[in-house]
């Protein structure tokens, strides 16, 4: 197959320093105006940008409503609420970009302290956690202002994990991404700003999950015994730079700037945090309102956060020709055209079934017809190419499996006879349904439908909203679009999750004997030398067991108008962290002014 990456990474470098002026770049197409005002060094990217300023609101898009703030009831709580309450540990905002981009699961190498001032390890299973002191609750009824003590973090930790403060079940709903196989003895408050958790057994992940899981925000714990929850956005209280502030239905969310906050800039330490005074979140669930109110000016941001990024290439071309000052930020974080199979449901419980969908797709022209060639094609499993450490480069499979990857429709057939799902009297071998999340364009999946349609197979694709997650948990499906190939995470720690039995992510609804015993080996390691070594076995065990379908990892992007600086096509700060970017980002008001804005 041919290498498409370079020409994806010769796109972005091209986009990107399209979107020079946005990011204000001091070789703007007005160098006399841009010398007139402040500029500094940003220290993550080396340019020159106009100095970081207070005041004005920034408004950005969001793909769909949300039901709620609480994360213990519902994920959407770190939409609404990232950036009220906050977590103990936060990525590292004054990382160099070429180092970490923001847009992987950070290691704790690029984590620092947030609402912890510090951590230890005094024994393998003790992680002792000192609480940032100075720390004020927002100046809200219950909490008015207290200040933040070890006890409220005991409380949320145990009522995440179910073990105290009256919580004897941890949530069901909660992300868990890093608590998976972390067993936890106790978590205790020693002392008004210690925090003791005691594991079980030695978990590599452990820290991880205590600084930075999607669950770990610290909610107000008046605000739950009082309500039994922290899910109506009117009470709830944080720590963080943002105050929720309006809630309307299906419409809009509004943050305002909590004036008393502690924290401040990581590039530039002497800048109290947030730098604007509110951020909006318009509902605009269809792509073409998105992309006619960035022309006009109405929002300043689509992209990652808000799951509004742009995903076609003509869009994108079509934005740079109508208003090329617009910053346009490429990233590819995962293959969001790959496909799980039920294999626990006929015919997909036959691997020749699953090899022959794979050989009836032209990977090489769908390239072409969908991504302008831009789109990085080379076969990958669960893990990114590019995590070296942990995976096994394509080059070095074995023969027979690489050659499934290459279009083979004569062979796909070859293989559905042999697998005994002949032609009948109307040239099909079997129906089945594609499930599809709705935050995505169907057009790869119409296009691969099509290619098995040319083989004797009709899929019909189903797509969801509301509906998918619970579908997804209870395997209600017989295929399901899903991002569970090329992921690009730290250190390959997550690496085999999504085939494990108990997760909902496993889109394959795989239970496999070997592959579960090898997981909890890994569980188990005590060296990342031991965690890469056995995701390597458990990524490659996974493509050629061919549980789920390898598409295009086609870039998507995010789009921000010229007048925000300090952003970088940056999608969260950390684990779930998505709001805390705009607490970074400032507006360049006499630009927005100039522009007629």
């Amino acid at each position: 197959m041919a290498l498409r990456f370079f020409w994806f990474i010769t796109l972005a470098l091209a986009l990107v320093a399209t979107a020079g002026f946005a990011a204000g770049d001091s070789d703007s197409d007005d160098p006399a105006s841009a010398a007139e005002k402040e500029m500094v060094r940003d220290p993550t990217t080396g340019k020159m940008v106009v100095a970081p300023q207070y005041g004005g609101t920034l408004t950005r898009a969001r793909n769909a409503p949300c039901d709620g703030t609480d994360i213990w009831i519902t994920r959407c709580g770190n939409i609404t609420a990232g950036g009220v309450v906050e977590k103990l540990g936060i990525a590292d905002w004054a990382t160099p970009r070429d180092e970490y981009d923001f847009h992987r699961l950070q290691a704790p190498a690029h984590t620092i302290g947030s609402l912890a001032e510090s951590w230890s390890q005094p024994d393998p299973l003790t992680y002792i956690v000192k609480v940032r002191q100075g720390v004020h609750w927002h100046d809200k009824p219950p909490m008015n202002g207290r200040e933040l003590t070890a006890q409220d973090v005991e409380y949320n930790f145990q009522r995440i994990l179910g073990l105290g403060s009256g919580f004897t079940e941890p949530a069901e709903i909660a992300s868990f991404d890093k608590w998976s196989g972390v067993k936890v003895e106790s978590i205790t408050a020693t002392d008004k700003w210690t925090v003791e958790f005691k594991l079980k057994e030695r978990n590599l992940r452990a820290l991880a999950a205590i600084l930075n899981d999607e669950s770990g925000g610290i909610y107000p714990p008046e605000v739950i015994k009082e309500h039994g929850h922290a899910n109506d956005w009117r009470n709830l209280v944080g720590t963080g730079p943002f105050m929720l502030t309006d809630w309307v239905e299906g419409s809009s969310l509004t943050w305002d700037k909590n004036p008393d906050y502690w924290g401040y800039d990581e590039k530039y330490p002497g800048n109290s945090l947030p730098y604007i005074d509110q951020l909006r979140a318009l509902v605009m669930p269809e792509p073409a309102t998105r992309l006619a109110a960035l022309r006009s000016g109405r929002i300043d941001y689509v992209g990652f956060i808000g799951t509004t990024m742009i995903q076609a290439l003509d869009q994108v071309e079509s934005l740079l020709k109508t208003n090329p000052e617009l910053g346009i930020w490429p990233a590819a974080a995962a293959s969001n055209n790959s496909m799980g199979m039920n294999i626990q449901l006929p015919p997909f419980d036959d691997i020749r079934v699953r090899k022959a969908l794979q050989m009836a797709l032209n990977l090489e022209e769908i390239n072409h017809a969908m991504y302008g060639g831009y789109a990085d094609i080379i076969p990958q499993g669960q893990l990114s190419r590019h995590i070296k450490q942990a995976v096994i480069q394509f080059e070095d499979w074995p023969e027979d499996v690489k050659r499934v990857f290459d279009y083979d429709p004569d062979g796909a057939e070859a293989l559905l006879d042999e697998a005994g799902y002949p032609r009948g009297a109307d040239g099909i071998r079997f129906e089945t349904d594609l499930m599809q999340l709705d935050r995505y364009d169907t057009d790869y999946m119409e296009l691969a439908v099509s290619y098995w349609k040319k083989i004797g197979v009709n899929v019909e694709i189903e797509v969801e909203g509301a509906n998918f997650g619970a579908r997804r948990t209870s395997r209600d499906y017989r295929m399901m679009q899903t991002d569970s190939a090329a992921k690009v995470s730290a250190l390959g720690w997550g690496g085999g999750m999504r085939f494990l039995p108990e997760t909902h992510w496993n889109t394959s609804n795989t239970d496999d004997p070997w592959y579960n015993a090898k997981f909890e080996e890994k569980r188990a390691a005590t060296t990342m030398d031991e965690v890469n070594r056995i995701t390597k076995e458990l990524n490659q065990y996974a493509i050629e067991q061919f549980w789920s379908l390898f598409g295009p990892v086609a870039p998507t992007y995010a789009v921000s108008q010229p007048w925000i600086i300090g952003y970088n096509g940056e999608g969260d700060v950390g684990n779930g962290q998505f709001n805390p970017v705009f607490a970074r980002a400032w507006i360049d008001s006499e630009l927005k002014e100039a522009m007629g804005f």
